[in-house]
């Protein structure tokens, strides 16, 4: 039971698609369940447990300590969904824990759950976020100076919160014919489709367990290039924090690039190794791809066939990504060789100076290369955090590079309209940057809480620009370069 309970921010599309009405969510029943004080109708709360690898590491059983799935709701059964209370207490997996979560942290999940969504991006949802009127004593920066913090609760919202770790755990503890039970539900519960040709007789069992190994290995891809096209860096990419549906899911040390760094990573934690960084998002996931298969050989037997698949996700990641990198550059993929060098000499220009990626790429959709009164290097010192012009020698290698794009446009894109609305399609000009969730948790601190209600409003449209969000849409601000929740933050919630 939480004391105080109130409504802070609630998701209007996602109270849609579980079929919840406004009257119900304005209700005191609806608040009172939100904050784990009561059940929603015929809702049988349970807890699971999964383990996984943490940085590399097996780290045994570890959850679900906080997270409490109340049940599943939805207009239809192609609209099911899971709800899951992230922070109402403690479960039988705590661990001695108290279960529960921080307000900066649960903004930080409602907030960026919701703009993954919107961006296109595969990822758990937020129903709503519920202060809970309770104090938590937490150590944000593991330091030794543990204080009161202000308690809230997630209420989060996925078709299912079934993690690589479910399966892990079961098979790091030899219980196979658990394994197999979890397998085989999971493919009735969450991948229809294979389990109707399963009860066709269309697929034998071993042929549907590959299958389904390679369908996760697709979606995990998909949702891995959804990161790398806007710049998202999960932080904490352990095997427990990866979702057997390919959906991002536990929004912790997470961030999206300000300026262009492939080994830049939010996690203080991972401050010294890297371990997931940008840059090696593709390795770490595949390598979380290769530890699931090791789970599920012993009930696949077929050790050839899963790293089949898993040699399949490097090599369709390579051609998609070089793909991805092309169309969020306005042209269509014309050989190997070069479209790599083309991309190559962009990384190259991107990462030699500090470069906003963000505005970068939505400034390049307004290139027009027949034009010589404003150049690419223009568009590019326009991007940079040091507003030192470039030298000579820079602004050459900018323009050898702006000509062998521009010759790509011209033979591939040269109506620049309709370049731009491809263009900007793929490049947001919003993006849930740390600087802008951490202002706004530093008003509400304040007792202010209208910049909290604009960026939920403003990460709904992500591609649109909006003049009264303009603020939202420019580089970070010196001020927050180095600040604690700005640039990098910690696992502490």
């Amino acid at each position: 039971m939480v004391s105080d309970p109130q409504l802070l921010l609630l998701s209007a599309s996602v109270a849609k698609i579980l079929g919840f009405s406004r009257e119900f969510c304005s209700s005191e029943h609806f608040l009172r369940c939100m904050a784990g004080n009561e059940l929603l109708p015929g809702s049988k709360p349970y807890a699971t447990r999964y383990g996984g690898h943490q940085f590399g590491h097996w780290a045994g059983q570890l959850g679900d300590g906080r997270a409490i799935n109340l049940g599943e709701s939805g207009k239809a059964s192609v609209d099911t969904q899971n709800l899951q209370l992230k922070g109402a207490g403690p479960t039988p997996y705590s661990r001695g824990a108290d279960g529960r979560a921080v307000l900066r942290s649960s903004v930080r999940e409602f907030l960026c759950s919701e703009a993954m969504h919107f961006l296109g991006i595969p990822s758990t949802r937020a129903l709503s976020l519920v202060t809970t009127g309770d104090s938590v004593l937490r150590d944000m920066f593991y330091d030794g100076n543990a204080a009161e913090e202000p308690g809230a609760i997630v209420c989060r919202v996925a078709p299912s919160f079934t993690r690589f770790g479910h399966f892990q755990l079961c098979a790091m503890k030899g219980e196979l014919q658990l394994l197999q039970q979890l397998m085989d539900f999971t493919i009735a519960s969450d991948f229809p489709d294979l389990h109707a040709r399963h009860k066709a007789g269309e697929i034998d069992r071993q042929n549907l367990y590959i299958a389904w190994f390679a369908q996760i290995c697709q979606i995990t891809l998909t949702m891995l290039l959804g990161w790398m096209r806007t710049g998202f860096v999960h932080g904490v990419l352990n095997t427990d924090n990866m979702s057997i549906l390919g959906l991002t899911i536990d929004y912790g040390p997470y961030g999206w690039l300000d300026h262009f760094d492939p080994s830049w990573t939010p996690n203080t934690t991972d401050a010294t190794m890297h371990r997931y960084a940008f840059g090696r998002q593709p390795e770490i996931v595949q390598w979380n791809l290769y530890q699931l298969a090791n789970a599920l050989l012993p009930v696949i037997g077929d050790k050839e066939a899963l790293e089949k698949e898993l040699v399949r996700f490097a090599t369709h990641y390579e051609q998609m990504w070089r793909d991805m990198m092309l169309a969020k550059i306005g042209l269509e993929p014309l050989s190997v060789e070069e479209d790599d060098a083309l991309i190559a000499g962009l990384m190259q220009i991107l990462t030699e100076r500090e470069t906003d990626m963000t505005i970068f790429f939505r400034r390049l959709a307004g290139y027009e290369h027949r034009r010589n009164d404003i150049t690419l290097a223009d568009i590019v010192e326009d991007a940079l955090y040091d507003v030192q012009a470039f030298d000579a020698l820079q602004r050459q290698s900018v323009n050898n590079w702006a000509s062998a794009y521009s010759q790509r446009l011209e033979s591939q894109a040269p109506d620049k309209d309709a370049r731009k609305l491809r263009m900007d399609a793929l490049n947001p000009c919003f993006l849930l940057r740390n600087y802008l969730t951490q202002e706004a948790i530093e008003r509400m601190a304040e007792g202010d809480f209208s910049m909290l209600h604009e960026l939920h409003e403003a990460l709904q449209k992500p591609y649109e620009e909006n003049p009264r969000f303009a603020r939202f849409y420019k580089k970070r601000p010196d001020w927050a370069r180095h600040k604690a929740g700005c640039s990098m933050l910690s696992c502490s919630s």
